[in-house]
């Protein structure tokens, strides 16, 4: 589905991602950044936060925590990360930008609270429990500060993916917020949920989940109880053009993650003003049957979206022309992705070494250069060797 809208409003960059693969300069089984449109997005992004009074900490992990997208996302003036794990927050802080946020929606292992504490010093912590609220003050009170905790919360009707539950139950909001500022090194800082917002497919719209009703009761009790400058966090499925309704619901804090490579779902239905900065690249294998068989290892396809056709872009040289697109198969979830079987029976027959399209810099100037190679914890891949 994000092919025809990377073909439509990025075309220069799926060309030059092209051209760099025959080239040999970037390999098969890749994702591909466009990092001039992922520094443009995030300006867009920062810029309408520092509008509404947001805070606002990047997402990394779709992207495989590349340090080059941390970097281009810094110098769109978005400086501090989202860590969804430890991994998040080690990649992230190797590329230099502060951890703005740790422990939602992963909380911190035991064993890495004190690491956590003394390396990170994150802006703010996310606790689902007592327990890991004591583990995150101590940590931080034998790093010498004391720790900001937001609360998860949760309440009946809340709307959580599987494996995504847990938290504090909101009506006890109070004497929770109590609790952590007697925890040694810690204090109260705010609440948080996730999703805040989510993809509506039948109304083709973003809408409120009842997390966001959940935060804004949790924050009217706390007020109640005299407490001021209570921050919210509510992250979702984020673009620049939802942040004035999100900070009119109080919300303190966004978290764009697939919103600053143009991606989450409304990217597709509608042309919002993030442009698409990423797009999976592969290379024809071999021919069999009928098909042509592409090397595979990082196809995926969000379930958040009903099934469709999928097509990819071959060819043996760079195009977004509506004749390279073909039909491909890829393995079910429960099956290795080894390769995935694009239809070789039209009159365009993909080649062994065919590019197929499912971050490079400088492809708007026309000048498209690979900054770095990664794997999928911002490290640098050995590559071609």
């Amino acid at each position: 589905m994000f092919l025809d809208v990377l073909r439509r409003r990025n075309p220069r960059f799926v060309e030059a991602s092209m051209a760099l693969h025959q080239s040999g300069q970037i390999p098969a089984n890749s994702y591909v950044l466009d990092l001039d449109t992922v520094e443009a997005n995030a300006r867009t992004l920062k810029t309408e936060a520092e509008k509404n009074g947001l805070k606002i900490f990047a997402m990394t992990k779709q992207v495989g925590r590349s340090s080059s997208f941390c970097h281009a996302v810094q110098r769109g003036g978005i400086e501090k990360s989202v860590a969804v794990d430890m991994a998040c927050a080690r990649a992230t802080h190797r590329a230099g930008m502060s951890v703005g946020h740790l422990g939602h929606l992963s909380q911190v292992a035991r064993a890495e609270a004190e690491a956590a504490a003394r390396t990170f010093r994150p802006d703010y912590w996310t606790v689902f429990n007592a327990e890991k609220a004591h583990e995150a003050g101590h940590a931080a009170h034998r790093a010498g500060y004391r720790q900001n905790l937001l609360a998860r919360i949760k309440a009946e009707g809340d709307t959580f993916y599987r494996g995504h539950e847990g938290g504090f139950d909101a009506a006890d909001i109070v004497e929770i917020a109590n609790g952590f500022d007697r925890i040694e090194g810690g204090r109260f800082a705010g609440i948080t949920t996730f999703p805040a917002l989510l993809f509506d497919h039948e109304s083709r719209k973003v809408k409120p989940t009842p997390n966001l009703a959940t935060l804004s009761r949790a924050a009217d009790a706390l007020r109640r109880a005299r407490r001021q400058d209570i921050e919210i966090n509510a992250p979702g499925t984020t673009s620049s053009v939802l942040l004035k309704g999100l900070a009119e619901a109080g919300a303190t804090q966004c978290e764009p993650g697939n919103g600053i490579h143009g991606t989450t779902a409304l990217h597709v239905v509608e042309d919002l003003p993030e442009l698409p900065a990423v797009l999976y690249l592969t290379e024809v294998s071999h021919l069999s049957g009928g098909r042509a068989y592409c090397f595979g290892g990082g196809f995926y396809i969000d379930p958040i979206f009903p099934d469709y056709a999928v097509k990819a872009l071959v060819s043996p040289e760079p195009t977004t022309d509506a004749a390279a697109l073909l039909e491909v198969e890829i393995p079910p979830p429960s099956a290795i992705d080894y390769y995935a079987m694009i239809d070789a029976t039209t009159a365009r027959v993909p080649r062994p070494g065919d590019t197929a399209v499912f971050g490079d810099s400088g492809s708007a100037s026309g000048k498209p250069k690979v900054e770095s190679i990664e794997n999928g914890f911002g490290e640098p891949e050995s590559w071609p060797v």
